[in-house]
């Protein structure tokens, strides 16, 4: 639909392009970019690559003198803009991973320029996820402004405003800012800055567009507790066991005069940290029942494992009463696809087995 991407690995480059995404509406970002994921971007056009460390500029510099072209580049700005998220998804701090600091990436731009196998042609920021106000971004923009301002004086120009995503929805009482509104608030603070602006916004499209179906298998009184014990799990859906996220669950058949209890939503798996919810109002359901976790849509099926041999679920795309299976559910033959034993363990289970059948 005239969307792009913002990639960090080879695997995301390859599905957008299978996808039919065009190269130069993909960035690549992420700060431990592999020499074959660069040279595959390469290869493949992208509109630029988000540097984000000294050494990685040096070998992006490097793998693009070996294919005798030139790499189209932004920097990536950590501003030290608090987001107000949570510190797992938070990215724009000094203390995260991501990005050079305002000092060094102005240094890194004017190392970038000297070099003759990197082109400057765009500045990155991403301050993080789930951000449900305005206010860190247009501080993060502020930051950025004045950066441009700084490297035009050096006589570098940039073309590419690469502002990152975490624009938030609603998964519980969140009231973040309409996409409209987020928009307007970036368009009036960045002025007359002539730069052509490149937005993430994966969640906000997504998000709420996805849910994820369970079955009740059981439910149990403990003490002092109650249980719904459902047939997905934290493989199905990390969100609630990796960041306490909130998902609201609801039954797929209504009923009004449902009466509803407190409990936690738990899954099969064998640690305690397996959770949708807890401590949750849920209307009363019984063995058999299908329920909604509502706002699987972003990080759901993307984040899912095989963990404890669990085959994964099936994608189901509907549209009105029409449905469409875009992915077929794991079998248990799926799980051990690509697995072999190797023969010098098949001899010594071999020569095991038969020194045990003489002791015996």
């Amino acid at each position: 639909l005239g969307g792009g991407l913002d990639i960090v690995s080879g695997g995301e480059l390859f599905r957008g392009l299978k996808a039919g995404v065009l190269p130069d509406r993909i960035v690549f970002s992420g700060v431990g970019k592999r020499e074959d994921e660069i040279l595959f971007a390469l290869e493949s056009r992208i509109l630029m690559f988000n540097v984000e460390s000294f050494e990685e500029l040096e070998r992006i510099d490097r793998c693009a003198s070996k294919r005798g072209t030139v790499a189209p580049i932004a920097l990536r700005v950590n501003p030290d803009v608090d987001p107000n998220t949570h510190p797992y998804i938070s990215t724009g701090l000094k203390k995260n991973k991501f990005g050079l600091n305002k000092e060094a990436v102005v240094e890194a731009y004017r190392d970038a320029a000297r070099r003759s196998h990197v082109r400057i042609v765009g500045i990155s920021c991403h301050i993080g996820s789930q951000i449900t106000q305005t206010a860190p971004f247009l501080e993060a923009l502020g930051c950025i402004k004045g950066l441009i301002a700084t490297l035009a004086s050096y006589g570098i120009t940039i073309s590419y405003l690469d502002l990152g995503g975490g624009l938030g929805i609603t998964y519980d009482q969140e009231s973040p800012p309409h996409p409209r509104e987020y928009g307007k608030a970036i368009v009036d603070r960045l002025g007359d800055v002539a730069v052509t602006l490149i937005l993430e916004p994966g969640r906000v499209i997504v998000g709420n567009a996805g849910i994820l179906v369970t079955r009740v298998l059981y439910t149990k009184q403990g003490d002092g507790k109650d249980f719904v014990i459902v047939d997905a799990a934290m493989n199905d859906l990390a969100r609630p066991a990796l960041y306490n996220a909130y998902h609201a669950i609801e039954p797929v058949v209504k009923n009004r005069r449902q009466n509803t209890v407190r409990a936690d939503v738990v899954g099969p798996i064998c640690e305690s940290g397996d959770f949708l919810a807890r401590d949750r109002r849920i209307p009363r359901v019984r063995a058999g029942d299908l329920l909604a976790v509502m706002s699987a849509g972003a990080y759901g099926f993307s984040m899912s494992s095989n963990y404890n041999s669990r085959p994964r679920a099936a994608e189901v795309m509907v549209r009105e009463d029409d449905f469409h299976v875009i992915r077929a559910r794991e079998s248990y033959e799926d799980l051990i696809a690509g697995e072999s034993i190797p023969d010098f363990l098949l001899s010594e289970k071999s020569a095991g087995w038969s020194s045990w059948q003489k002791e015996d």
